[in-house]
């Protein structure tokens, strides 16, 4: 597992690109991308509103983008990258695609599964066991959701 917090960052500046794209189309700003082998093979963000799809997370929507790029429901030998620490759903396909590391910006306290909210990560019912990295650029990603919660609730 790679440990150099700078690679990590050039990776996360990109997922922010996503993200802010989300945030302009006035989604939540959460983005996604996947790596392998130094290699970006899927971006996505939020796209739940647009798409009028609840299940439409950056992650979910990365991670089909990557399957189809390596034609295969498995997706070994990657990290994901992404703005805010995932939820149930999106832990649970992360784990169903086989990503070898997650790698995320800002916890989240409400709903985040990677030990903020609750932690699946310790979770002996499954047979596949990401690594974890947390907290890349957390403030860049935790400031750019307060703005955009801010902008809603004014």
């Amino acid at each position: 597992m790679i440990t150099d917090i700078n690679f990590h960052e050039k990776y996360m500046e990109i997922a922010m690109s996503q993200a802010r794209k989300a945030y302009h189309l006035d989604e939540v700003p959460v983005g996604a991308i996947i790596v392998r082998n130094d290699e970006i093979i899927a971006k996505s963000c939020n796209m739940t509103i647009s798409k009028n799809d609840s299940t439409a997370h950056a992650e979910i929507e990365a991670i089909k983008k990557a399957c189809k790029y390596v034609k295969n429901h498995r997706i070994t030998n990657t990290t994901i990258y992404v703005t805010l620490e995932p939820c149930a759903m999106c832990y649970g396909a992360i784990i169903q695609s086989r990503i070898d590391l997650i790698v995320f910006g800002a916890y989240d306290k409400n709903t985040g599964v990677c030990g903020s909210c609750s932690n699946l990560t310790e979770s002996k019912c499954f047979n596949h066991k990401p690594k974890l990295v947390g907290g890349i650029l957390e403030n860049e990603c935790s400031d750019l959701l307060r703005k955009f919660f801010k902008e809603r609730r004014d």
